[in-house]
């Protein structure tokens, strides 16, 4: 891999001079204005008739928060086009996110939450004027969520190849057939939009067989079934959908790129999507520190503090060692992605997706063995927080696929360098 960069290039890690008011503007945000309605948001939502809808008062609450952040100039800041976003390096933004991931609420207030911004790029980089001004426009601006509609259930959507959910033309209308499931973010009553991967040209070669298309939620024919659970959890209302489209139609006009081009809209989103997550998840591995340390010193057994008690000094060590191993991967993947571009860097963008969810549910796994019995209980964010980083070793790609890419390009290194030889 080093033999197609610039050493001096890949290794500059530091944050540009521009960004860091921003990112202390940031934190000062979710310390200010997200971390104080938390609690109170999660209180308002337990016991309500309807999982997956809003009670009064919460939306008011988030509403409120996203509008301090729209007044503090802290909106869309990860869409690489200075037109709409920031213009944030994926490297810079790698520093916002793991801020991001210390609160459940921080990314929605700041319109950075996925799906919503892996759809937005798209849209943004592939759109049609038409498509912008009807979905991009309200997505920008916060008015209304979206999903990406991948997974199916009957077939190994990891090789995205199998995917048999169907799109024929008929006359002006695309025709969708076809299941979908663990859509996540399809729950949400304020998702208006998805963006889904079909089949269109089942005769194509392999790679141009797909196609993405817009289908609007309330479409005839898309029926929501029900939430997948997680660990037996809904994650209402935000949710992971089990969709069902029975002949649905939607005008021509809704593909996105074309025809046949769903592969490389997907090479748009995934790798920066990848990223978000692992940056995110280190924000959650150091939240997780924070409490094992605060449960360590604030609980005592045998006559001492829990935190002096067997190896758990140790754990605390071992745990900030492994965060900044991670810190470092992620930046420079995310530092390869500004250099080489997205799909150049697909090799460092999957080392960090095998690597950080893994290690950050170790970390999570040592926070709750601290905390006793509340650690798995709903007096806690520990489960909360073990589940979402125990999903994400499945989602965007399993972390067999990950290790395969990773493998296959050191390999073909070894092959092709003459030097690396043994013998």
């Amino acid at each position: 891999m080093d033999s197609i960069t610039t050493p001096a290039e890949m290794n500059d890690l530091t944050m540009s001079e521009k960004s860091r008011p921003l990112l202390e503007a940031v934190k000062q945000h979710i310390r200010d204005n997200v971390d104080p309605i938390l609690e109170e948001f999660e209180r308002l939502g337990e016991g309500r008739a309807d999982r997956f809808s809003y009670v009064d008062g919460q939306l008011e609450l988030l509403e409120g928060a996203k509008q301090k952040a729209k007044e503090a100039g802290l909106w869309n800041f990860f869409l690489p086009n200075a037109e709409t976003g920031e213009g944030l390096s994926n490297l810079d933004y790698a520093y916002l996110a793991v801020e991001l991931g210390k609160n459940p609420l921080a990314s929605e207030t700041l319109n950075c939450s996925a799906p919503d911004t892996g759809n937005m790029e798209v849209l943004e980089r592939v759109g049609t004027p038409e498509q912008k001004e009807q979905w991009l426009k309200p997505l920008l601006e916060g008015k209304i969520r979206s999903c990406f509609g991948m997974t199916e259930p009957h077939v190994a959507s990891s090789d995205a190849r199998n995917i048999e959910t169907s799109a024929v033309l008929d006359g002006d209308e695309w025709v969708i057939n076809g299941e979908k499931y663990y859509i996540s973010g399809a729950g949400d009553p304020r998702c208006k939009i998805m963006i889904c991967m079909v089949k269109t040209s089942p005769d194509a070669e392999a790679w141009r067989q797909q196609s993405q298309i817009l289908v609007p939620m309330d479409a005839p024919g898309l029926t929501v079934v029900g939430p997948m659970h997680v660990f037996g959890h809904d994650d209402a209302p935000h949710g992971h959908m089990h969709i069902k489209l029975d002949n649905v139609r939607v005008p021509k006009e809704n593909i996105l790129w074309g025809e046949g081009r769903g592969f490389e809209i997907s090479q748009l989103r995934l790798g920066p999507g990848r990223i978000h997550h692992c940056m995110r998840s280190i924000g959650a591995a150091e939240k997780a520190l924070d409490m094992m340390i605060e449960r360590g010193q604030s609980r005592e057994a045998f006559g001492r503090p829990i935190l002096d008690l067997g190896k758990n000094m140790e754990t605390i060590s071992r745990a900030r060692i492994e965060i900044e191993a991670m810190r470092m991967m992620v930046l420079k993947a995310a530092k390869a992605m500004d250099v080489l571009g997205n799909k150049e860097a697909r090799v460092w963008v999957s080392m960090v997706k095998a690597m950080v969810p893994e290690k950050v549910c170790k970390i999570i796994d040592e926070a709750i063995q601290i905390h006793g019995a509340t650690g798995v209980s709903q007096w806690s964010a520990l489960p909360d927080m073990y589940t979402k980083q125990r999903t994400l070793r499945l989602a965007d790609g399993p972390d067999e696929v990950h290790h395969n890419v990773v493998a296959r390009a050191e390999v073909k290194s070894y092959n092709q360098d003459p030097h690396r030889r043994l013998r």
